[in-house]
């Protein structure tokens, strides 16, 4: 009884063994590339900059320009209420934040 037991177990460890020998790699993985867009690439245009502002502010933009600080795009925009103020506001192109 005792040899069939051992006979047993042999064959188990030869055929884990086996098993494990046999068993195929893990398979390549292929590097997966991630196309980043750009957050700071603008998706507010000058014109959209410019009519956003106009509306909240209730003023007009009489000068406007565009910088960039890094890779940051920001319109610069002069304004003048009807009060006759001149004051400056600063939206990122990007996220059409006012800074």
């Amino acid at each position: 009884m005792r040899a069939v037991h051992r006979l047993v177990l042999a064959a188990m460890a030869l055929g884990a063994g086996a098993v494990m020998v046999a068993a195929p790699a893990p398979a390549a993985v292929a590097p997966v590339r991630v196309h980043r867009i750009s957050q700071r690439a603008p998706v507010l245009s000058m014109d959209q900059a410019v009519s956003m502002v106009e509306h909240r502010y209730k003023a007009r933009v009489v000068r406007a320009e565009t910088r960039t600080q890094g890779d940051r795009t920001i319109y610069i925009l002069r304004m003048l209420d009807d009060v006759g103020r001149v004051f400056s506001v600063r939206v990122d192109a990007a996220s059409g934040t006012i800074l």
